[in-house]
């Protein structure tokens, strides 16, 4: 049954209770608890070893490089990083878990009690707090079309197992599919720019899965959840949340009860299908994993850790603000990435004018890449030929016409600003007598317009600049023509 189109009024009867497991694949080298290449794109149960397969013997040995980034991950979402934690069994069959259990974090995990600032609709910033972030193994991966015999066989491919993984729990804070949008849109980018994972949805090195609820407005007690999987991009997560809480709706409205289930997106359908009853925690048969010691942190440890973590976005962004003049919206955008930010700070502390620096990059470069489909790395125009054309820009030698037509020139040859404006060589005619001696002539060449003006018409002057600038070639000075128009006119 799919949810059915639910009046705003009876939308608004309800609240929606929403939180998000996040699990992140963590960019070492290497596994979780062995040697194998932690890498996407092997060929199947290539990347494997005894431990992997969970051969009798083989015992696990914890990876020093992903609890640096899982302590980093913590920090930079705010969290408490514990200087003990445990390991644990997490006890389920499943045919890509060879060990038969999953080692994971229960009661006592790395870190807890962070949160993450997120945009809401009226503009203001919403603290969504993290309960816990820890750490566990990836299972492997079961193929169940695209192969021969995939109608009657279920393929395995190994090589994911015991691949790390921080899996960051949220608060039920968020109380709408947009909200849980902009949540996982911040905490990718927080992730990226701390250098942990590279949150590739496609590979599968970020997933999430959304626990829905809804409740009558005002009631404290929470509603029975559904647990949403098998969402792999932020625009399904949002469309599958949305779906979720208006089924819910639907069936309370209807007079049913809501099961507490785990519920398969299915994004070419645009809806959701009830997979299996929920798991308690109990029924995991949490115990402590006995061939791994306790994780002990030192405080010396984790202080470090914190010393390392880049600027993160929200502070980078208010700094950018402040430093370069730049609007909230410029900001962003120039933020998306640590690489694209570091590129623009590296350029703008080089140039007359850093705002008009984010303004060439973004509106002349961007505009034109977004029309190609290109990525700001295909760029004809380096960074030095963007700081070249907002220099020349501010020092009023180029009009923004003449910039225009010499980007045109740079994307239509493939070629950057430099070479470009060396060869084209345009010049902004600056020089007051030389614009005068012009609109003079046109002045004399045009008695009916000026007597139009003089009447009242003053939308006229308009066009004397435009036959002072096809008689300029484009070259006068925009600005100095106004002016000296309406002072030759008004004479």
């Amino acid at each position: 049954m799919a949810a059915a189109t639910l009046s705003p009024e009876v939308l608004a009867k309800y609240e929606p209770v929403i939180g998000l497991e996040v699990h992140v694949q963590l960019l070492t080298a290497s596994k979780a608890f062995c040697g194998c290449a932690n890498q996407f794109g092997s060929a199947p149960n290539t990347n494997v070893c005894p431990v992997c397969l969970a051969l009798p013997g083989a015992l696990p040995v914890l990876n020093q490089q992903a609890v640096e980034f899982a302590t980093l991950a913590s920090l930079a979402i705010n969290c408490e990083v514990r200087e003990r934690s445990i390991f644990a069994r997490k006890n389920y069959f499943y045919p890509d878990l060879p060990k038969g259990y999953q080692i994971s974090q229960f009661d006592k995990p790395i870190a807890e009690h962070g949160w993450i600032d997120v945009p809401t609709a009226d503009g203001s910033m919403k603290r969504i707090g993290i309960t816990r972030l820890h750490m566990e193994e990836d299972a492997g991966k079961s193929i169940h079309d695209g192969l021969i015999d995939s109608a009657k066989l279920t393929s395995l491919d190994l090589n994911r197992c015991g691949t790390p993984l921080a899996e960051i729990v949220s608060d039920p804070d968020m109380r709408s599919a947009d909200e849980a949008f902009e949540y996982l849109t911040r905490l990718k980018e927080i992730l990226l720019y701390a250098g942990v994972s590279d949150c590739n949805m496609e590979e599968g090195s970020l997933r999430c899965d959304a626990n829905v609820s809804v409740r009558p407005r005002g009631q404290k007690e929470l509603g029975t959840k559904a647990e949403l999987k098998n969402v792999n991009s932020f625009r399904y997560v949002r469309a599958g949340i949305q779906y979720e809480i208006e089924r819910q709706i639907e069936v309370i409205e209807a007079g049913g009860r809501v099961i507490q289930e785990s519920r398969l997106w299915n994004a070419a359908e645009g809806r959701s299908y009830s997979m299996r009853s929920k798991e308690q925690a109990h029924d995991y048969r949490y115990f402590p994993e006995p061939d791994l010691p306790p994780l002990v942190l030192t405080r010396e440890f984790i202080e470090r850790k914190r010393a390392e973590l880049p600027e993160l976005p929200e502070a980078r962004r208010a700094r950018m603000i402040a430093e370069y003049d730049l609007t909230a919206q410029d900001s962003f955008t120039l933020t998306a990435t640590r690489e694209f930010a570091d590129r623009f700070e590296a350029a703008a502390k080089t140039a007359r004018n850093p705002r008009r620096v984010a303004n060439v990059l973004l509106s002349e470069v961007g505009g034109r890449l977004k029309a190609l489909g290109l990525e700001q790395e295909q760029s004809p125009v380096s960074m030095v030929g963007i700081v070249q054309a907002a220099d020349l820009l501010d020092e009023n030698k180029i009009s923004s016409k003449q910039l225009k037509q010499l980007f045109d020139i740079c994307f239509e040859k493939s070629e950057d600003f430099t070479a470009v404006y060396e060869r084209e060589k345009p010049e902004q005619i600056t020089d007051s007598s030389a614009i005068e001696k012009m609109i003079d002539e046109v002045i004399a060449a045009n008695p009916k317009q000026v007597e139009q003006y003089k009447g009242g018409k003053t939308t006229v002057a308009a066009f004397f600049v435009g036959q002072v600038m096809r008689a300029s070639k484009g070259q006068a000075n925009p600005a100095l023509l106004n002016e000296l128009v309406t002072k030759k006119l008004n004479a």
